[in-house]
């Protein structure tokens, strides 16, 4: 099959099963095309053990054509996060820019090391043969947070802007930040029994280097993009600006070994930012508030309509059954004190300290960057157990928790 005629079905799954969702269940967007492709992966995979049509094969042999981290790790999560860029309010973000730091930065390596170590003894526990180092890469696979499938329910909920930018700033740049300790945790596992392991010193200047050299490109190419602005006059042109800028820095980045998310969201801002705004015409800003809204709600729908159809590509043993059930209160522990150990000293000091860690505890769901790191896990032994935790824990997330944090939020934040 072509690549047009694989993008054209993966857009007809979304939306088929989005249409479902209007009309019957009345989920969020994502959400309800997420469990509907559940719903559909289980019942054809039940169908073909009763009457074996080969359907599941199939659709098998389809997935990995689609080839999912390739997809969304090389196209589509520039402009997810890019679209994202577009909708943070600057002025709440700059006023907790410090608590934004420290969730992506600390809150990301504390989330890792404490799903790590739980992970071990969880693998330990079930009888599976996971070293340390691969623990540590499956707690960089589930460190960044995506909750775009509740941020617009709570906005509607009427959550304080300060809480929201917390939530969009720490989604943004958390997912550079995952992706950038997936490598160097890759690294270390791929050594981890070699004469030669890689020095921390080794580790800490490729991680400064990735993120550092992200910035750097991503505050260029805004400030570039802002001089084109200010040069253009013609709304159809200010929309190629913003395309070269998002494609631009991710690709430049990936050709340097830098991290293209973390340039991508940095580019985002700088064109979010009033003074590149105001060098935009009045036509202009409309269009690219509208194009970039619709890129972000399209490729978000058919993202999740593949994270569903994924189950189809797995397999499980009764002890990664195990595992996978023991790691989804972990996944939520390891979120809760990462948050309270990397914000408690820069902004959970006021009187909502616990609703605020309520909310961003709940509300800190994993989605498809996840799923695409574990997918583009080198073929190893350590392969499907990393996949199939990392599966069942963002589905629980996305599903369970993303249904339900509608209710932690009215109890916590009442309008």
């Amino acid at each position: 099959m072509t690549s047009l005629g694989l993008f054209a079905l993966v857009l007809a799954l979304a939306t088929l099963t989005g249409l479902f969702n209007a009309r019957i269940l009345r989920l969020p967007l994502t959400i309800g095309v997420l469990l509907l492709s559940l719903v559909v992966s289980v019942g054809l995979s039940v169908a073909d053990w009763v009457l074996p049509l080969h359907t599941v094969h199939a659709l098998q042999t389809l997935l990995t054509q689609i080839d999912l981290p390739t997809t969304l790790m090389e196209g589509a999560l520039a402009f997810l996060l890019f679209a994202g860029a577009q909708g943070v309010d600057l002025g709440a973000l700059f006023a907790r820019k410090f608590s934004v730091l420290a969730l992506a930065l600390l809150g990301t390596l504390l989330a890792v090391v404490v799903f790590a170590a739980g992970a071990w003894g969880i693998f330990t526990l079930v009888g599976l043969n996971v070293p340390l180092a691969w623990c540590v890469v499956l707690g960089a696979i589930l460190a960044p947070t995506d909750p775009v499938s509740v941020v617009g329910m709570l906005r509607r909920l009427g959550l304080p802007a300060q809480v929201q930018a917390l939530f969009a700033g720490e989604s943004l740049f958390n997912d550079g930040v995952g992706v950038v300790i997936f490598t160097v945790a890759l690294e270390v596992a791929h050594h981890a029994h070699h004469a030669h392991p890689v020095s921390a010193l080794r580790l800490a200047e490729a991680f400064t280097t990735e993120v550092g050299g992200g910035l750097l490109v991503g505050l260029v190419g805004g400030w570039l993009a802002r001089k084109a602005f200010a040069l253009s006059q013609d709304p159809q042109l200010d929309l190629l600006i913003s395309l070269t800028l998002c494609t631009g820095t991710y690709s430049l980045c990936t050709a340097w070994g830098l991290s293209g998310p973390i340039a991508t969201v940095t580019a985002g801002l700088c064109m979010a930012a009033p003074a590149t705004q105001r060098r935009i015409t009045e036509q202009g800003r409309k269009n690219l508030h509208v194009f970039w809204e619709l890129v972000d709600e399209v490729l978000n729908a058919m993202l999740f309509a593949l994270i569903g159809f994924q189950v189809l590509a797995l397999s499980f043993s009764r002890a990664l059954v195990v595992a996978a059930a023991l790691a989804i209160p972990l996944a939520i522990i390891a979120r809760l004190l990462s948050v309270l150990l990397a914000t408690l000293p820069v902004y959970l000091r006021g009187q909502d300290r616990m609703g605020v860690l309520a909310v961003l505890t709940w509300g800190g769901l994993r989605g498809g960057i996840s799923i695409s790191l574990a997918l583009g896990l080198p073929e190893s032994p350590m392969r499907a157990p990393l996949l199939a935790v990392c599966y069942c824990v963002v589905v629980f997330t996305i599903l369970v928790q993303g249904l339900t944090i509608a209710p932690v939020v009215r109890k916590f934040h009442p309008s």
